[in-house]
């Protein structure tokens, strides 16, 4: 399908097809809108190899090898490949069955000073809100067959996105950076005298073999990696419930204090949850589009919804001894959540509690996988010359960033893990209520989108009423976080005075999606677009 008119933007994407796909020109005379020569938007397996520019003999080395050519491209309908949402499910299920979860849980006790039962309790209905926009914005992937970034054109604009894009850059090399430092405390906890570095290495280096070959291989590896990972948390469970260390009445504080740490908490497991929310249509693109809508949102909810209650509720179960049981203050003081985990399984079962810390470790792959597979969509949208820059390159380069950042981060990595789902939560939550406003607002219907238009930067919103709401959620925000480097007046009056309850995500959503509405309404009847 082409669309047509002549700006530069336009003319950038003229060019994009003409020479990094190579091509003809595909003229529509019966859209309804002015023509655009050139402009591709549908490009099929045997295109990225035609040519002789260095991008299509890259592709060509892809494809000889068997990675993934396909980017930020529409998949079409004619390569949909998946057939099932049960699929897409259980890869879901696959990345969250990691250690990281576990972790998240865990601090809830000697980070934000929690009790089990609100640990709990928070844990059990927050991942529910959170993981509402990512299963929505799963459904999207089979309408339309484009990734999460392109598909946020129809939003925020073909120039706008290229703002959202940045951002989600940094939440996806952040996250992979906290996966790889929990991989590395996990072999820090069986070899004291392996350094730091090493372990991280293992991790970016094994995820990036997975993201290099691309999305079957993500698939292939999810569809197995959960097994093992089941099978050990189940004996942590065993082995942790006979030492009869758990302690499900850890006194909770009262008041404003108590107040505050429920808030925060709840903000991290928000950021946790919905962090998927702006690259959950990436992992749907190959369903055909005549999966029922309610399938792919139920089949990505349970899947990821079932292993983030599980591991978050054992890693606080297990995080309670460290308040009474000076062995594992020790050891998480001295490994982490890696410690922790070893304290549990060693002392009982020796040799073979070890062999369960690494199996654990090795599990970090799965969960690391989808921030560095994704992260390359998003420096395609960049710009016109990174996306002629074939995505196994782009997944490469981030694992290299990915080392870089991880290594000086794991001797902080409480204060690193904190911070980043509570930013990413903030992030999350401007951008799932702009993108939600415009589609029960505005839009309405998945029938309101022409799927050509996203190559048309004349046929999208020009983006101004999105990037104003941005602005306004980044107030809402300021005003409602608590970090360690700044607490906003709005959150000290949810806490003591001194330590504040986080409320950035809440008013980040609030601010950003009423803000859109008057935004839009009036971008709407200037533009008429």
């Amino acid at each position: 399908m082409v669309k047509s008119g002549k700006g530069d933007g336009d003319r950038d994407v003229e060019r994009l097809s003409k020479e990094v796909y190579n091509v003809s020109e595909d003229r529509d005379s019966t859209s309804d809108d002015a023509a655009l020569p050139g402009v591709v938007t549908v490009v099929h397996k045997e295109d990225f190899e035609k040519g002789d520019s260095l991008y299509a003999k890259l592709q060509r080395f892809a494809g000889k090898y068997g990675m993934e050519q396909r980017g930020v491209e529409r998949v079409p309908d004619d390569e949909r490949e998946d057939v099932s949402a049960f699929k897409i499910g259980r890869m879901w299920f696959s990345v969250n069955m990691g250690v990281s979860t576990f972790a998240l849980g865990a601090v809830a006790v000697p980070i934000f000073h929690l009790g089990y039962l609100d640990t709990i309790l928070v844990i059990i209905f927050i991942n529910a809100l959170g993981l509402l926009p990512v299963s929505f914005f799963s459904t999207f992937g089979p309408k339309f067959g484009l990734r999460q970034m392109m598909l946020s054109r129809f939003w925020f604009g073909y120039y706008g996105t290229k703002i959202l894009a940045c951002f989600q850059i940094i939440v996806c090399m952040g996250w992979a950076s906290v996966s790889a430092i929990v991989g590395a405390q996990l072999f820090h906890a069986v070899n004291g005298d392996m350094p730091s570095w090493t372990g991280i290495l293992i991790v970016a280096a094994s995820t990036l073999v997975i993201c290099t070959f691309g999305h079957d291989y993500l698939h292939l590896l999810e569809r197995y990696a959960w097994i093992p990972c089941l099978i050990i948390y189940i004996i942590v469970i065993g082995v942790f419930a006979h030492t009869g260390d758990f302690d499900n009445l850890l006194p909770m504080s009262t008041g404003p204090s108590e107040a505050a740490s429920v808030l925060s908490f709840s903000a991290a497991i928000w950021g946790f949850a919905c962090g998927w929310a702006a690259f959950s249509a990436d992992y749907s693109v190959y369903l055909p589009a005549s999966r029922p809508t309610k399938e792919v949102f139920f089949w990505t909810f349970g899947g990821i919804y079932v292993p983030l209650v599980f591991l978050q509720g054992l890693g606080a179960a297990v995080a309670t001894a460290v308040v009474n049981q000076p062995d594992y203050l020790a050891a998480y003081l001295d490994s982490g959540i890696g410690g922790l985990l070893s304290a549990v399984l060693v002392p009982t079962l020796g040799k073979f509690g070890d062999f369960c810390v690494v199996i654990m470790a090795l599990s970090i792959i799965a969960g690391n996988c989808p921030n560095l597979y994704s992260v390359s969509f998003s420096l395609q949208v960049l710009a016109r010359k990174t996306q002629r820059v074939p995505r196994f390159i782009w997944s490469a380069a981030a694992s290299c960033v990915c080392f870089a950042i991880s290594v000086p981060g794991y001797d902080h990595f409480e204060a690193w893990l904190e911070n980043f789902v509570l930013i990413t939560g903030y992030w999350v939550s401007v951008y799932s209520a702009i993108c939600v406003t415009d589609h029960f607002v505005f839009r309405r219907s998945y029938a309101a989108y022409k799927i050509e238009d996203f190559a048309n930067p004349k046929a999208l919103p020009p983006g101004f009423a999105a990037i104003g709401a941005l602005v306004m959620g980044i107030v809402g925000v300021v005003l409602g976080m608590s970090q360690i480097w700044f607490t906003g007046p709005i959150s000290k009056l949810c806490g003591d005075g001194t330590n504040g309850g986080d409320v950035g995500a809440i008013l980040g959503f609030g601010m950003s999606s009423l803000s859109y509405l008057v935004f839009r309404t009036a971008e709407k009847n200037y533009f008429r677009r």
